[in-house]
């Protein structure tokens, strides 16, 4: 392959429950709604499928959280969601037909 590009998919502001569709493309955005908890629900974990969600707090206020259905992490466990006005995570997930693995890395400046 030579000069692939996945589509991304602005989800946008979510509030306190979240559906993850893969259908528009593999790479998602979404910004979290200030001090609200988000339950992100997973897609059908079929295997060999996988997908990024860069998941943004709000420019100018931050405090959303957010968790994950059905994911399983590693050794450390689930994450807690960077708080902070402006920062960014950014959240790797694959399948392997019964479960979503998810992975990240976190506190980046959006």
């Amino acid at each position: 392959m030579t000069n692939y590009v996945e589509a991304v998919v602005a989800i946008g502001t979510v509030t306190t429950t979240n559906t993850i569709a893969l259908t528009n493309g593999t790479v998602q955005t979404a910004t979290l709604t200030a001090s609200t908890a988000c339950t992100f629900t997973m897609p059908t974990a079929t295997a060999g499928k996988s997908f990024i969600l860069i998941l943004k707090q709000a420019a100018s206020t931050g405090g959303g959280s957010a968790t994950f259905t059905s994911v399983k992490w590693n050794v450390l466990g689930a994450p807690t969601v960077t708080t902070t006005a402006g920062k960014l995570d950014i959240f790797t997930f694959v399948a392997d037909g019964t479960y979503w693995y998810g992975s990240y890395s976190q506190g980046y400046t959006a």
